[in-house]
């Protein structure tokens, strides 16, 4: 493939590529289907940043601001907040940091009591959607109510034995607020930041284990944090044994990182991308589509994959967003079809990315007494962002391998665990398992060579398991995109085993 050098013409062409599919590609993977990227990046809508509500910005509000002098271009600024009906111990903030980056964070103490609970960080994917998604929508402590007025109590919350925080990144999702940053690699060396504060701000979780966990596109931003926390870790220790840390560099510490989980995340499109039309026309559920439909997306996915290999080889927009374009280009007929992208089972309902409650979740979380109570230094909660979709799509992020960053993880003895509910299409659980069985690491043939498990919960099938040393791979039956909303109690045990180490079968 020629690539294009000349600026002037590099924005041409990732225009066009960017119009194309926008005239043709469907809700896209992850929660955001914004059809839109060039409009929301208009010279009306500038490549800035979005600044704070001067009337809430007020350091009086925080019970303390923390710092580290290893880390002189952050700060961490918290409070309590009395929200969601839990009686454990609340934490929200800001994580700042001298390039005018402020990312917005919401952290729970475990329910079970227990100081020493594993740390679970949790991110949504978008790109550009909050992780209060998940928290007030799935696997939080309390969940919205209808119509947005509250939030009750969830009895499957992650909490149950774990801390849990929800962190709002990248920049300008939720509550976050500052400069752009379109780029996932960037965004977890800012999470290494953000963990290397809150462990050292809260010394009383110092010997819990810490697992990252996403989902959807948080198959890059789960991989990419993996990547950023382990490798500070390897230089840590190493300047450790040479005995040549600064007095600074000795406030830091060893990120105790246990595993990374992703679930139905993107993580290697260029094996996922061949298994849409299996989900479509040959699922374990009614077909959505006719098959000559998907016929054609067969059809189309050779030039596909040639496109994404060469994002692969080169990894920059010129050449991934020819791979976004026409890939994406293949899915127009589900979008089509009315049925929800995220479920195959259901149609899509209204314009809240096909699910009532993310419209709840928006009404509660712009409630200024919420806000207030919280620390928002911004107005406006949205819970997903076109610009900063827009933005990642342009650097042309989406098609990159994050999934090389798993094997390193895997060979230093971290865990990793990949779920999929069953009845998701954009992220479907055939792509996962595909990628996962042709994952290149030392223990490749013998854990595409093992059988599936049940997995059983209560007795009853919840779903089928594989598992090989430190990597497991987990079908979650009769659940759709996000695993925790349609199986709230099925969902809970499999991060309750993962997080306590015993096996699903």
């Amino acid at each position: 493939m020629k690539f294009i050098c000349d600026v002037g013409k590099s924005l041409a062409a990732a225009a066009l590529a960017v119009n194309a599919v926008v005239a043709a590609s469907p809700a896209q993977h992850v929660f955001a289907p914004f059809q839109k990227p060039l409009e929301a990046l208009s010279s009306s809508s500038p490549l800035s940043s979005r600044p704070a509500t001067a009337s809430l910005v007020d350091d009086a509000k925080w019970q303390r601001i923390e710092s580290m002098a290893a880390l002189p271009n952050y700060q961490l600024r918290i409070k309590q907040p009395h929200l969601c009906e839990t009686n454990s111990t609340q934490y929200s903030g800001y994580l700042d940091t001298a390039e005018d980056r402020h990312f917005f964070f919401w952290f729970f103490e475990s329910r079970s009591g227990q100081r020493d609970a594993p740390v679970i960080l949790w991110m949504n994917g978008g790109p550009g959607c909050s992780s209060f998604t998940g928290l007030l929508m799935e696997l939080g402590p309390c969940r919205v109510d209808k119509g947005g007025q509250s939030a009750s109590f969830n009895r499957y919350g992650w909490d149950e034995q774990a801390h849990v925080i929800f962190l709002d990144q990248p920049l300008n999702v939720g509550f976050s607020y500052g400069k752009d940053v379109f780029n996932s690699m960037a965004a977890g060396k800012d999470v290494y930041s953000f963990l290397q504060l809150f462990y050292h701000s809260f010394p009383e979780y110092a010997s819990s284990e810490l697992h990252i966990f996403g989902e959807s596109y948080g198959g890059h931003y789960v991989p990419a944090a993996g990547k950023a926390i382990h490798e500070a870790n390897l230089e840590f220790s190493e300047k450790l044994s040479l005995n040549s840390l600064t007095a600074a560099e000795r406030e830091k510490r060893v990120l105790p990182l246990a595993s990374i989980g992703v679930g139905n995340g993107l993580t290697d499109p260029l094996i996922q991308y061949k298994y849409y039309s299996q989900m479509a026309c040959n699922s374990t559920y009614e077909p959505v589509l006719r098959q000559e439909q998907c016929d054609r997306m067969d059809a189309s996915y050779p030039t596909c994959a040639r496109l994404i290999e060469a994002c692969y080889k080169w990894q920059n927009s010129l050449a991934c967003l020819p791979a976004q374009s026409y890939c994406n280009s293949m899915l127009s007929t589900y979008q089509q079809s009315g049925a929800n992208p995220y479920d195959v089972r259901i149609p899509c309902e209204g314009g809240n990315l096909c699910y009532p409650i993310m419209g709840d979740i928006d009404k509660y979380l712009n409630n200024p007494d919420v806000q207030k109570d919280l620390g928002s230094d911004v107005d406006k909660f949205e819970s997903c962002s076109q610009k900063v979709y827009s933005g990642f799509w342009l650097s042309g992020d989406w098609m990159k391998p994050y999934v090389r960053e798993i094997p390193p993880l895997l060979e230093a003895g971290i865990r990793v665990l990949i779920y999929a509910g069953d009845a998701d299409f954009i992220c479907n659980w055939y792509g996962n398992k595909a990628w996962s069985e042709a994952l290149e690491w030392s223990g490749k043939e013998s854990f595409a060579g093992l059988a599936d498990q049940s997995w059983l919960v209560d007795g009853k099938a919840a779903g089928e398991a594989r598992s090989f040393k430190n990597f497991s791979f987990l079908r979650v039956f009769g659940a759709g995109h996000m695993v925790p909303y349609d199986q709230p109690e099925n969902s809970l045990d499999m991060i309750n085993r993962w997080i306590s180490n015993k096996p699903f079968y």
